[in-house]
């Protein structure tokens, strides 16, 4: 189906010509200290606090990110106080924010800060992109947040903004045409405030120049947008197709003896490193979810169970795929559980569930435990 046109408009201005970029990025500037959402953590020049909140909104929304945003504060507001504390502790504040190799990057950067930089924090774009973690979005972000150096930034919101500028026809999955936003959002960033017209640009695309029923009406720069004027404003950002999202059916052991829960601590090294987890795996094509949990046990542990009722089915979305974890209640049978697939095993009882970090999945589940 074709997608609906907009109306077209009178022909935009070019904003690549010095004089309308410089009036660009003025209403750019005005507009987002008119409109930006009053978020706690916004308006401080500290690079440490623009660091925790950068790293917690990659990939994930401002109304999302912002308690997850101020605890992480609350708790570590100094790079030695996060550098001091326990990585499980760092989890568990991250806990259902997803992609939580950036909590571990985090913990692992503010530490690699207070031993190797004796606590200073990196003074520019470049200093940063050499910290963990750290890319270079987020780098010209803190930089020119807390420094006024003009470091480009080039986020989702940021590239659909440039596209329907633009009237972007490539892909802006094509490496080509991410080169040739980085190179304009470059020359647009420099001026003044180059703080508030990243970040303008970022809420722009949060707030008016959205995915769809983009409100270019009200929007503060429809003059300079080529989309707009060609009427393709709907047809922009174009994006390469997705692949069918891969399903698995996964079998997890509610494992019991003497009240307590048998748990593994996964791998720091992969999806949902240093989180706990009940011990399982995924169901091979033909095989019945017992069969399947006494073998995942037998391989992952060395032991042998029986397989009890199913407690309940839950169904979970990752970025690439979907889950549905089978949860069975499960008893041991022989032998002694041994860290395989983990890096630490321990029994657990349903108290204390609290003061470990869990993959999101497994919370809809806990309280049947």
């Amino acid at each position: 189906m074709t997608k609906r046109r907009s109306a077209p408009a009178a022909a935009a201005q070019d904003v690549q010509s010095p004089t309308n970029r410089a009036a660009f990025r003025r209403a750019i500037v005005a507009w987002f200290r008119r409109a930006a959402r009053p978020v706690s953590w916004r308006g401080t020049k500290d690079p440490y606090r623009i660091w925790i909140s950068e790293i917690a909104l990659q990939q994930t929304r401002v109304d999302q990110g912002t308690p997850y945003i101020e605890r992480l504060l609350q708790r570590f507001p100094t790079v030695q106080s996060l550098a001091s504390a326990e990585l499980d502790e760092v989890l568990k504040l991250w806990e259902g924010l997803g992609y939580y190799a950036r909590a571990r990057n985090l913990h692992a950067a503010a530490r690699s800060i207070v031993s190797d930089r004796r606590g200073r924090m990196p003074a520019s774009a470049a200093e940063w992109c050499e910290i963990k973690g750290v890319g270079r979005y987020t780098a010209g972000a803190i930089a020119s947040i807390a420094y006024g150096e003009p470091a480009p930034v080039l986020d989702g919101n940021v590239k659909r903004v440039l596209a329907r500028l633009t009237d972007l026809a490539d892909s802006i999955d094509d490496p080509k045409a991410s080169d040739r936003l980085w190179a304009l959002m470059e020359f647009l960033v420099r001026g003044a405030h180059p703080g508030d017209f990243n970040q303008g640009m970022m809420e722009l695309g949060a707030q008016i120049c959205t995915p769809r029923a983009a409100a270019c009406l009200v929007c503060p720069v429809q003059k300079f947008c080529r989309a707009h004027a060609a009427g393709t404003v709907n047809d922009r950002p174009v994006r390469k197709a997705k692949p069918a999202t891969p399903h698995h059916d996964v079998v997890i052991a509610a494992l019991r003896k003497n009240g307590r829960y048998l748990l593994g601590n996964r791998p720091q090294n992969g999806l949902l490193g240093g989180l706990w987890e009940f011990p399982g795996g995924k169901v091979k094509p033909g095989e019945a979810h017992p069969a399947a949990l006494r073998r995942e046990l037998r391989e992952e542990l060395g032991i042998r169970i029986a397989v009890g009722d199913c407690i309940t089915t839950v169904d979970h979305a990752y970025s690439h795929f979907r889950v549905s974890l089978h949860v069975y209640r499960c008893t041991l049978q022989s032998g002694t559980p041994k860290a395989k697939a983990h890096t630490e095993l321990k029994w657990v009882a349903p108290k204390n569930f609290a003061s470990l970090a869990f993959p999101k999945a497994n919370h809809k589940f806990l309280d049947l435990l």
